[in-house]
């Protein structure tokens, strides 16, 4: 299989791109930086440069005869929100997903790829509190919720012809970057705890299962539409400072109050006080079989590789 991966220098598309190649399939690379993505992959993949995803379509000879693509494009949100920076999140999120899918729409029906995994992720469903939230769901009403959805709305829109499966992914548990690299200095001294409150839920997922549940995402035709990639026994946010506690053999015990992360965030401090329980129910049909189901040791497995 010939797969195209935008964002392959990120920590999903690094992986996904390793575990790709690994596995004997050929690998093309997007990046705005051709020089630093091909530093950063070696002989992993053959790397074209996408300067502007934004304003402009990616290289028709990356695209062209390829058998699938997966878009991981998108700014990080977990920053401290001004207008620009949330214009930026919903931009290059919809605008560059809109330019993949148009670029797709106009190859020659010879030389268009079938499928396209498209991210997205569990904030469509916004603040949920104990809901069971499975891909029925509706979407929620916040600013997250709102960029998801027109996110996926951009996705959708290259079905036909292409089969579309949107991987709406929780909090990845890795071993470099990500939610827990921002949480480890603190635990590590015994400053670790619930998080307002601790009672919102933490719809994680060890990274192993997010490039496993792409590969299905990419191999199974019937994987189309929303799928959750979450592990299938979301914790909330007091059980998982204790797991992780554990794991680090210190206490979790100090609080951290919701009014303190609203002064060092802002808005976007909704997104670590608030919380969805998520289920992945469609993984779960298609028979994938989860590499990390409890949070414990999945978190003793991230930490013994970092």
């Amino acid at each position: 299989m010939r797969v195209v991966i935008t964002g392959s220098t990120g920590t999903i598309g690094l992986s996904l791109a390793r575990a790709l190649h690994a596995r004997g399939d050929d690998v093309v690379a997007l990046s705005r930086n051709r020089r630093h993505a091909a530093e950063i992959l070696g002989e992993t993949a053959q790397v074209h440069e996408w300067a502007e995803p934004k304003q402009s379509a990616p290289p028709h000879e990356a695209l062209a005869g390829a058998d699938a693509v997966v878009n991981l494009l998108g700014e990080p949100i977990a920053q401290r929100w001004t207008d620009a920076t949330k214009r930026e999140i919903r931009d290059s999120r919809v605008r560059s997903t809109r330019s993949l899918v148009e670029a797709l729409r106009g190859l020659p029906d010879d030389a268009r790829p079938r499928t396209l995994v498209s991210q997205s992720a569990v904030g469509y469903y916004g603040p949920r509190d104990a809901q069971l939230l499975d891909e029925e769901a509706p979407p929620g009403s916040d600013f997250v919720a709102s960029v998801v959805v027109d996110w996926e709305r951009e996705a959708r829109s290259a079905s036909p012809p292409l089969r579309v499966a949107i991987t709406r992914t929780g909090v990845v548990l890795s071993p470099s970057g990500g939610a827990l690299a921002r949480m480890l200095p603190f635990f590590r001294l015994g400053l670790g705890g619930p998080i307002a409150g601790g009672r919102q839920y933490v719809p994680w997922i060890h990274l192993d299962d997010v490039i496993g549940a792409i590969l299905i995402s990419l191999d199974n035709q019937g994987a189309e539409g929303p799928l959750n990639v979450t592990a299938p026994n979301p914790v909330t946010n007091r059980e998982f400072g204790r797991a992780l506690g554990r794991a680090l053999g210190r206490p979790a015990v100090l609080p951290v109050p919701g009014f303190a992360l609203r002064l060092l965030y802002g808005e976007m401090a909704e997104v670590v006080t608030t919380g969805q329980r998520v289920l992945p129910a469609r993984l779960g049909r298609l028979g994938y079989q989860f590499r990390h189901p409890q949070v414990e040791p999945a978190l003793r497995d991230v930490l013994s590789r970092g």
